[in-house]
């Protein structure tokens, strides 16, 4: 008896981590632009939104674990690869000005005095 509440408890957990995995995804993929994808020589937005949303409704309607599997894999490839290399070229990387510019720092740049 512990045991079955054990594992409908395990099968839960797995669900809506693998779950809210592919809706972030989802939504980070939607977000980025199509140029982006393009010129960080990736698939396309479209080519990704519809692998992503497959993964979404498969977990969803058929929560199975080898889908399940088979789309955090997918999943996992977006947020590791793609994301990161969106983020370079639309000026969001590490490398941006994200919280790290000076404090004499303006909108459009340094702050130079009138020099």
């Amino acid at each position: 008896m512990l045991r079955a509440g054990f594992d409908s408890l395990l099968s839960l957990v797995i669900f809506l981590v693998f779950t809210g995995f592919a809706v972030a995804a989802l939504v980070f993929a939607a977000m980025a632009r199509e140029d982006a994808y393009r010129a960080a020589d990736k698939q396309t937005k479209k080519f990704w939104l519809i692998i992503l949303g497959i993964n979404l409704a498969l977990n969803l309607l058929l929560p199975m674990l080898f889908l399940q599997i088979a789309g955090l894999v997918a999943a996992i490839v977006f947020m590791v690869d793609v994301r990161p290399a969106l983020a370079q070229v639309s000026g969001g990387g590490r490398g941006g000005r994200r919280g790290g510019g000076s404090s004499s720092d303006g909108p459009y740049g340094p702050y130079n005095g009138g020099r």
